[in-house]
């Protein structure tokens, strides 16, 4: 079973199962990785795997429409999108106070 520990939050560490969706133990176990939609369409669960890339899933579609390629290179990763096949450390920025919960402006690509 993979542990995933949350960074932002103390150095939180869960166990999960393997094929664990990162958001949804975030949830369960009070990670604490910020979300709104948790359908990868608005990009507040963006994420910063900071060990254990090799353990996680590949990059999804919706992933690459919202993170850019540097980021991504960098190991930023969308916890709803993101499946775990062993142990990672996660880490996020903190949503501002009184805000909304980090959530992205997304604009959409023009169609050519």
């Amino acid at each position: 079973m993979p542990d995933i520990t949350f960074i932002t939050n103390g150095g939180k560490i869960i166990r999960a199962p393997e094929d664990s969706n990162l958001l949804r133990i975030s949830l369960r176990e009070k990670g604490g990785i910020p979300f709104k939609c948790g359908g990868g369409l608005c990009g507040t669960c963006k994420c910063l795997i900071e060990e254990g890339r090799e353990n996680t899933d590949a990059v999804k579609k919706k992933e690459e429409k919202l993170l850019s390629a540097e980021e991504l290179k960098q190991g930023y990763r969308l916890a709803c999108q993101t499946f775990l096949k062993g142990d990672v450390k996660v880490s996020w920025e903190e949503p501002p106070k009184g805000g909304s919960a980090g959530a992205r402006q997304v604009t959409p690509k023009a169609e050519a």
